[in-house]
């Protein structure tokens, strides 16, 4: 094993880019810059001897990862203290060649390992449900109804610090230059995912508008 630095995580059996191990990194800001442009990830665990995965909503504090669900999860009640996998992926285009063996895809994945702990404290979980909230819609939290204690007692926050990491990246063109005389069309069909005009709830008074806040979102396009 690497020892870890402030910029790249240790290289170890579990998260070693084995494969096209040239489009692989471990350095931090790589890893972060994927994890947080998703608002969706998959995360893996063991349990009883039998493997489960499950997609969620994630979001991150320095080196830690927080995701969230139901307090009545068995999944969740179980995953305490049990090493798990955190993945997310992008697909960025498609890559079309000359040869069907050389298709491909530009992408950008990263996969983060730990241990998973909840949240046991009424007061941290809210706290965390606040930064999660504000991460994706800033400035939402203050406006809502505040949160109940049932609503705090069914639901499960919970946390993993970060002790492994890698990310892989895939850009550019068909990786088949020298068949460039082949008279088939190649290149890449570019792919991405963006945020629709919102539509607002049936019931909605007529004089609730949309927010600022929310409208800068939509129209900057990002997802988080």
């Amino acid at each position: 094993m690497t020892t870890t630095t402030d910029t790249q995580f240790p290289i170890t059996e579990r998260n070693r880019v084995r494969r096209e191990h040239h489009r692989g990194s471990y350095d931090k800001e790589a890893v972060y810059a994927v994890l947080d442009a998703a608002p969706l990830c998959h995360v893996g665990y063991v349990l009883d001897g039998a493997p489960y995965v499950t997609p969620t909503i994630h979001w991150r504090h320095g080196d830690r990862l927080y995701w969230h669900g139901s307090a009545a999860s068995r999944f969740l009640r179980a995953a305490q203290g049990v090493p798990v996998c955190l993945t997310v992926s992008f697909m960025d285009g498609y890559v079309l060649a000359r040869s069907a063996y050389n298709h491909s895809v530009n992408y950008r994945s990263a996969m983060a390992f730990g241990t998973a702990r909840r949240i046991e404290d009424k007061k941290e979980t809210g706290d965390a449900l606040r930064y999660f909230v504000d991460g994706l819609f800033p400035g939402r939290w203050e406006g809502l109804r505040p949160m109940t204690e049932q609503e705090l007692k069914a639901t499960s926050v919970l946390w993993m610090d970060i002790e492994e990491a890698s990310v892989k990246i895939r850009t550019g063109a068909p990786g088949d230059p020298e068949e460039s005389a082949v008279p088939v069309w190649a290149g890449i069909i570019p792919m991405r995912s963006v945020l629709g005009a919102p539509e607002a709830a049936l019931e909605l008074p007529a004089d609730c508008a949309l927010p600022r806040q929310l409208s800068e979102l939509v129209a900057s396009g990002r997802l988080r």
